[in-house]
């Protein structure tokens, strides 16, 4: 299909996605865009994307705007990936965790809820199982089908490419061919929703201690950036620590943040 043929389309839902998700798709990206919403045409047999877009800026058009968000967003990951960052992680979180009775951690844009349960698994791994008792991690995404598959919490071999073989052994048991699935006590640690880093303010009455919102931040405008590290900037309580990822750095949005190591920063009032 040529470009021009449903270039409205196209455009209408670029700017769709911007306001609504946050997620910028700028001209050097376009074609990725194009490949993206292919799968929707064909999950509602459209026509084209002048179709697409209509149904989607329609107010009745739910399961459509859940597809487009869905295929959109950017859902590959792995366990402990970046494990430098994380690394450096545990070993500033520890104090934190043996003080407090509960500990509160925030998984931003989850994806399928890797990182959620490699946090947990390198807490459980520093402190003892037992740990696991005192911390809550929320893992959120702004796609419903992969906070479902984060609940279910079932794997194929090929996330595990970074994950050492007895830490397998220990976490997660087989299921079906090259598929492992977390054990009980780690998913019980782990609570999945859906949510939209665009929505803000965002819906919590109580602080976190740390969040890690990582590889998602540059997929945002500027002005997303900087609104979305404000927001949550308010959603940590003072000298909590926020992660992101070696290659996303904050120190351009708001310069109320103390650059701790790469990728990490805290709250510092």
């Amino acid at each position: 299909m040529s470009a021009s043929v449903d270039q409205a389309g196209f455009e209408q839902i670029r700017t769709w996605l911007s306001q609504r998700c946050g997620i910028a798709f700028p001209p050097s990206k376009s074609e990725l865009l194009r490949q993206r919403m292919e799968r929707v045409l064909r999950r509602f047999e459209f026509d084209n994307l002048d179709r697409l877009a209509e149904e989607l800026l329609s107010a009745e058009a739910q399961d459509v705007e859940l597809a487009v968000m869905h295929a959109a967003s950017i859902n590959h990951t792995y366990f402990f990936r970046e494990p430098d960052v994380l690394d450096r992680f545990v070993d500033l979180a520890v104090p934190t965790v043996q003080a407090q009775s509960n500990t509160r951690i925030w998984s931003a844009a989850c994806s399928t809820g890797e990182e959620a349960y490699t946090i947990a698994i390198m807490l459980a791994a520093r402190l003892g199982p037992a740990v696991l008792n005192k911390i809550d991690i929320l893992g959120t995404d702004i796609s419903g089908p992969v906070v479902e598959r984060a609940e279910l919490g079932i794997f194929p071999q090929r996330q595990f490419s970074q994950t050492d073989p007895q830490t397998i052994a220990r976490w997660f048991r087989p299921t079906g061919i090259e598929q492992y699935q977390v054990v009980p006590e780690l998913r019980n640690v782990c609570t999945f929703r859906r949510m939209n880093l665009k929505a803000r303010p965002y819906p919590f009455t109580r602080p976190f201690q740390f969040i890690f919102c990582r590889n998602i931040l540059y997929y945002f405008d500027q002005n997303d950036q900087a609104a979305t590290v404000e927001a949550l900037y308010h959603c940590l309580e003072p000298g909590g620590l926020l992660v992101t990822s070696v290659t996303e750095t904050i120190r351009d949005l708001n310069n109320r943040w103390e650059p701790i190591s790469t990728g990490i920063y805290r709250r510092t009032q």
